[in-house]
């Protein structure tokens, strides 16, 4: 069944300190754009969570949000920069010289003093990503939900509009079976009210008749729009049809405007009237489908 382009999603996972936390918002867009902001320290994973959410969704503006708190003491490790320590010793010692002051110098201190005591993160970045991508699951299982039920919203309301437009398809066949008639009754009338005579040439009759025929017959237009309207009904119980149901609706306008200008009936312009608002909500209920 269709899917909205609209849904939201979050996941939370806390692994022996390590906290991960995963957003997923979606709104319409023509292609699929994908964007993640994650954080620098596991920057190195953002091409493996785009992978990820696009084998999940074909079309839309979808932002990812990814926060990692690495409150764990695994994989860190505490270095001293002695080279750096021995700088600044040599340069406090040579200002105490100078400034003829005590010269009384504590490690702790030392250890104050910039890059001097470095924690370096050694990351599994194997483990990292697993546990990464089971909070990812986890947004994007509650983010396709959410779309799945927005699709289903979508589809009960196009499915009742379609239903409608095919009643008002089958009034104006019904309608326009009677014009030919109808109009060799008003060409007789009126033929008499001008000529003032009973007598009426057949031939001339029959051959104006036969032109109205031609010229205002919307069979085939209403053939074309009923297959129309079967493909929509088929469409929209398929997954990735959001592109394909647009161009449908385009053909159906088109028809609809045919049989609009042909049609030299009042009542099959107020029906048409009624399609072409019907075709244009449903035109913007099908710009949320993926």
């Amino acid at each position: 069944m269709i899917k909205s382009m609209t849904g939201y999603g979050r996941g939370r996972i806390d692994v022996d300190g390590r906290e991960y936390t995963v957003e997923i918002k979606s709104v319409n867009h023509k292609y699929c754009d994908i964007s993640v902001k994650i954080p620098r320290t596991i920057s190195y994973l953002e091409e493996k969570v785009k992978k990820e959410v696009s084998a999940c969704v074909s079309r839309g503006k979808i932002d990812v949000f990814i926060t990692f708190n690495n409150n764990s003491n695994k994989g860190r490790q505490i270095k001293l920069n002695t080279e750096l320590a021995d700088l600044y010793i040599k340069e406090l010692r040579n200002l105490a010289t100078v400034s003829n002051i005590n010269a009384d110098i504590n490690v702790t201190d030392i250890s104050k003093f910039p890059d001097v005591l470095v924690i370096d993160n050694i990351e599994d970045e194997e483990e990292i990503w697993n546990e990464l991508k089971s909070c990812l699951n986890q947004a994007l299982n509650n983010f396709m939900e959410m779309r799945q039920a927005e699709g289903k919203k979508i589809y009960e309301d196009l499915e009742k509009r379609i239903d409608n437009i095919n009643e008002q398809t089958k009034k104006i066949s019904q309608i326009s079976t009677g014009l030919v008639e109808e109009y060799i009754v008003k060409l007789k009338t009126r033929i008499k009210e001008l000529l003032k005579t009973d007598v009426i040439d057949e031939n001339r009759l029959a051959m104006e008749t036969v032109i109205y025929a031609d010229k205002c017959s919307v069979e085939e237009e209403i053939t074309r729009l009923i297959s129309h309207i079967s493909q929509f009904k088929n469409l929209i119980k398929s997954e990735n049809v959001g592109k394909k149901i647009d161009f449908l609706i385009q053909e159906m306008n088109r028809e609809t405007n045919t049989i609009g200008s042909k049609a030299n009936s009042i009542d099959i312009t107020n029906i048409v009237i009624n399609i072409k608002t019907e075709l244009e909500d449903i035109r913007e209920q099908v710009q949320n489908i993926e």
